[in-house]
């Protein structure tokens, strides 16, 4: 089901790593005219036109597009005892763990009546997406909103796609989680339109335009992100997602093939990768993970995923190749099933997870950590969603008479030669006579 990639006995280069690494770049290039198209109908048409892709994409018309109240009051209500209590402690989990995240503000004396301020700046206004075509993430509404929250934005708006089966309402476990966070702006409405009305907004649904828009979803999803970026801000391009599990002989097969699984869940386009030392490992996981795939929910979707290009087995010779393939394919979520793991010398991914007992599911749900991260590759220069997403930091520069001109001559100097001389005018002029 997994096909293999031998990389044993090849000493390779960055690049030629990085053209080993099994990607799936077919589907995301013929989305990104798609994306542009809708994002580009939302902004001219508004209301109209997210309609029309209700009824294309989601089979559903004449539903509300802005949630009424009494949805989300009706949702939290009839929600699973047993689901509101996960909900909670993953809210409390995030929460504590987004916290550390906002920077503390920094005043640095330059010289005496000379200081700089480094402060950090909420944005104003969010706009969070949470998917909702295969699967239903309550727990995407926890990762995206509560670090929103902790930065201290004020405004959080919330779009899912209305849902057929429910009379075009948003999925009732996401409407709950949205209640128990006191989001109360929330939208039925999908996919790259749903981003389009975010950056631009809806004014016959008093939808404003947001300063950023965060969460996961498909390749139309991530590259209409791509396609109003500038506009506002986007936490990142995060398409289908990714696992990649570098083991050794210690690993047990069954937990890695469990592992892989959970990801392929996801999507036909989900990345499930094993790169490893041992060819035992490899020969067990591989004989073993069609069985497992067969005798799960989503057999369908996750042997298209296995079997699809973005899949495989890798081979390498040592520890060292491994870790150089996994910083080339900087995946967002990486497992280390080794026996002494060295975490500091894998650099480039979205999230870790060391041993046995912390799987990619523990973070998706409740390690407290953030599930919405970097793919594609990204992990090499961008993070994952934290309170950090929606802070700017800012400079406060104050400085008192003696002090500015203490720099006067050095800053005329430098005016002059950048022939700007106005520059200099402007502290000269504070000086004159």
């Amino acid at each position: 089901m997994l096909r293999t990639i031998d990389l044993r006995g090849h000493d390779l280069t960055p690049r030629e790593l990085l053209d080993a690494v099994p990607r799936a770049t077919a589907a995301r290039d013929a989305a990104l005219a798609t994306a542009e198209r809708i994002v580009a109908d939302v902004a001219e048409r508004g209301e109209a036109a997210l309609r029309e892709q209700a009824t294309q994409f989601d089979g559903v018309s004449g539903h509300h597009l802005r949630v009424p109240a009494a949805h989300l009051d009706e949702a939290l209500a009839t929600l699973d005892p047993a689901v509101r209590a996960a909900l909670e402690e993953a809210i409390r989990r995030v929460r504590v763990a987004s916290a550390a995240q906002v920077p503390a503000g920094v005043v640095t004396e330059i010289a005496p009546g000379a200081r700089v301020e480094q402060r950090w700046r909420p944005v104003t206004r969010v706009g969070v997406y949470v998917p909702g075509g295969k699967a239903v993430y309550p727990s995407s509404v926890v990762m995206n909103v509560v670090p929103a929250q902790v930065a201290g934005v004020r405004e959080v708006a919330l779009a899912s796609p209305p849902q057929r089966d429910q009379d075009g309402r948003v999925h009732p476990v996401i409407l709950a989680a949205a209640k128990l966070l006191g989001v109360t702006e929330v939208y039925a409405m999908g996919g790259a339109g749903a981003v389009g009305a975010f950056a631009h907004g809806v004014e016959s649904l008093g939808l404003e335009p947001v300063d950023v828009i965060s969460g996961p979803g498909n390749n139309f999803v991530a590259l209409a992100k791509r396609v109003v970026s500038g506009r506002v801000g986007i936490d990142a391009e995060a398409g289908a997602t990714e696992i990649l599990i570098v083991a050794d002989d210690s690993a047990d097969p069954a937990l890695v093939v469990a592992d892989l699984i959970s990801q392929a869940e996801h999507d036909e386009q989900a990345a499930a990768v094993l790169v490893t030392t041992s060819a035992e490992l490899a020969d067990a996981v591989a004989g073993r993970i069609g069985a497992r795939a067969a005798s799960t929910t989503h057999t369908e979707r996750i042997t298209a995923a296995l079997t699809g290009p973005q899949s495989a087995i890798v081979l390498v010779d040592d520890i060292a190749a491994a870790t150089a393939f996994s910083n080339a394919y900087a995946p967002e979520h990486l497992e280390l099933h080794l026996e002494s793991p060295r975490v500091e010398d894998f650099t480039n991914a979205g999230a870790v997870f060391v041993g046995p007992y912390a799987p990619v599911s523990l973070g998706d749900y409740l390690a407290g950590s953030n599930h919405v991260l970097p793919t594609g590759g990204q992990a090499r220069y961008a993070a994952g969603l934290s309170a950090s997403t929606f802070l700017r930091p800012q400079q406060v520069i104050v400085y008192d008479r003696p002090a500015l001109h203490a720099v006067h001559d050095q800053i005329v100097a430098l005016a002059t030669a950048e022939a700007l001389p106005a520059h200099g005018e402007a502290i000269t002029a504070r000086f004159d006579a």
